[in-house]
Order: structure tokens, then sequence, then C-alpha cells
């Protein structure tokens, strides 16, 4: 059971560095249009956005498929 993660790219990834990579990457203005959430639109900060994304599960879970698209080394839909 070592390899347990081995097919998770989200595997040892923080939520903080999930949100700041991306926010490097896009913006929050292209973030916010990417991802449809309130805490990308207004007055968004690393530490609202983390805030609400440990709260609410489908708002993470949208979050972590953009990052995975964007940034996992297999991914067909990587930019």
């Amino acid at each position: 059971m070592t390899n347990t993660q081995a097919n998770n790219p989200l595997h040892g990834v923080k939520l903080e560095q999930i949100v700041s990579r991306l926010v490097d990457h896009y913006g929050w203005q292209e973030l916010a249009r990417r991802v449809d959430i309130n805490c990308f639109k207004s007055d968004p900060s690393i530490k609202s956005s983390l805030k609400f994304l440990r709260r609410t599960q489908w708002a993470r879970d949208k979050v972590e498929a953009l990052y995975i698209a964007a940034f996992a080394s297999h991914s067909p839909w990587r930019q």
C-alpha cells in the first residue's frame, strides 16, 4: 500500500498552494470567470478564498479540477 496515492495529482499539494498557483497563473479576474464564486470576484484574497473553499465542497471540487487541468503533467487539457 505504499503507492495508494500514485495516480492522485493533488497528493501532497495543499489548498493554499493550489489557490496561490491559480492566482499567479490566471489572476483573480480570470479565475473568477473560470470558477464563478464570489470569493474570487468581490475583494478577493487567498485567506478569504481558503476559508470559503474549506467549507464549500462543490466550489473546492471546481478549483481542484481547474488546477488539475492547468498543471497536471499528464492532463490532456494542460495549458
